[in-house]
């Protein structure tokens, strides 16, 4: 018997933390009975394209969606569809853009139509627009998924989240959700001396303190909050390191920003990475302040390689998985989370494991309950 497969409709495939999550869910799934096949939304080549179609997937294409005037999306959409009639699930990970492809998938009749949620927007305070905060263009842009959050259950059958901020947020009041967990191989985050030491050898980090962070260099993610926490933490303690694993629109701006406080010369900028396991390993602490998320993978991954974790208060507290993790204001002076980050400078890292699987975030369990959903197109 073939198996089925499964339409996974996401931006681009790229190491982001969806991306990642599902990337955990197609390495352990049983591709014998169900296959992953994606649907991405920009031309060029992306980070896990090579893995997918290794694995046996099929990646498509199209235009990237134009909220204000979709009807050429949707033209595209249809052709792929009339093409590709093979599909009966269709799991869509583009938040509130998610109403554009599941429209066209009600179109076609596709039984099995998953919206889900990974992010949960803070509402809009106009004042913060000249305060400082993520400025006109981006509030913009929350305007707009506000607005398209309201189409979702017109063409969703199942409603998937990462957690329940993420859920609560997307999802109009009384509509149930199933939680799929960011779930991680956490074993292979797990403390190790050796790695740990070949990798701050590699990098000329002996000896230093090394703080580190995760992410597209995007606004959400609030790096130039990190730049003045990390400003700080210098001024306070010379010996230190930041590290920043990602890439973006914003890189550039952030590596001007550095050199004009003249601490570009103790941050690295690592890009893109496929040993991220391994990264961990040289990290002492790890700083997350972002202006929002959803339940974040690499908080999850933090905490299971026993890092001292310090994360905005906006993140939801389902993440709180060990006593490792520390929420705090981004409305704080940078000088506060220096001081805190400082004070787990001699704080030896935990073997998290049993915690992270005990918590439900290891793929091991979590991959039996979402291919029986995959199989089955329901729960019972």
């Amino acid at each position: 018997m073939a198996a089925i497969r499964v339409l996974q409709i996401f931006t681009i495939m790229n190491r982001g933390g969806a991306e990642s999550m599902i990337m955990n869910y197609y390495r352990n799934i049983d591709r014998s009975k169900v296959q992953f096949d994606f649907l991405v939304h920009r031309k060029e080549k992306a980070a896990f394209d090579d893995e997918i179609q290794e694995m046996g997937g099929k990646i498509y294409r199209l235009d990237p969606i134009n909220p204000l005037s979709p009807n050429s999306y949707y033209r595209q959409l249809r052709g792929f569809f009339k093409e590709h009639q093979e599909y009966e699930i269709v799991h869509s990970h583009l938040n509130t853009f998610s109403c554009f492809p599941l429209k066209i998938a009600k179109e076609f009749n596709i039984p099995c139509r998953i919206a889900h949620a990974h992010i949960a927007i803070e509402k809009i305070k106009i004042a913060e627009l000249f305060t400082g905060g993520e400025g006109l263009k981006e509030t913009f842009k929350k305007l707009i998924k506000f607005q398209l959050k309201k189409r979702i259950n017109k063409y969703a059958t199942h409603h998937f989240s990462c957690g329940e901020k993420a859920g609560n947020w997307l999802f109009p009041k009384n509509t149930p959700f199933t939680i799929m967990n960011n779930a991680i191989d956490a074993k292979a985050f797990i403390y190790n001396p050796a790695i740990s030491i070949q990798y701050k050898e590699k990098y000329k980090l002996e000896d230093k303190f090394v703080i580190g962070h995760v992410g597209r260099f995007t606004s959400q993610k609030n790096h130039l909050y990190i730049l003045n926490v990390f400003n700080s933490i210098l001024e306070k303690k010379e010996n230190c390191s930041l590290v920043f694993i990602g890439d973006g629109p914003l890189r550039e701006k952030i590596e001007n920003e550095a050199k004009k406080l003249s601490i570009y010369d103790k941050i690295l900028f690592l890009g893109v990475r496929s040993d991220i396991p391994e990264l961990y390993q040289m990290l002492d602490a790890f700083i997350f302040p972002s202006f929002y998320e959803g339940l974040p993978v690499t908080l999850i991954e933090a905490q299971s390689a026993g890092l001292s974790v310090f994360a905005s208060d906006k993140i939801t507290e389902e993440v709180y998985l060990t006593e490792d993790i520390e929420f705090l204001s981004i409305e704080e002076s940078p000088d506060i989370w220096a001081d805190k980050i400082l004070e787990k400078i001699a704080k030896e890292k935990a073997d998290n494991f049993d915690c992270i699987k005990n918590k439900g975030y290891d793929i091991e369990e979590n991959i039996k309950v979402f291919q029986e959903f995959y199989l089955t197109k329901k729960f019972e």
